[in-house]
């Protein structure tokens, strides 16, 4: 195994985790904003205003997109198996 084929291994790995984490990341960086904006306007603090929508929203993320997150997953593992041969010899 060549050093080129571990760093685009992990290249690939790096962009299959980012793929994957995206989706919830970006959910949970909105939802931050729009309960910060409201809690900022009506001087709200309460904590837990700002971690239910947020988990109530993930929540809601991982169904809607979960199907295609552990179809990338299991495709990923699958192209790294059969792949397994080629990086031996």
């Amino acid at each position: 195994m060549t050093p080129n084929t571990v760093m685009n291994l992990g290249t690939t790995a790096l962009e299959v985790t980012l793929m994957l984490s995206l989706p919830l990341l970006l959910a949970a960086l909105v939802t931050g904003v729009v309960v910060g904006a409201f809690q900022a306007a009506t001087q709200i603090n309460e904590m837990t205003l700002s971690f239910i929508p947020k988990l109530l929203v993930l929540a809601l993320v991982v169904s809607l997109a979960g199907p295609w997150m552990l179809h990338t997953m299991v495709e990923y593992t699958r192209e790294l198996i059969l792949s397994i041969p080629q990086l031996v010899n």
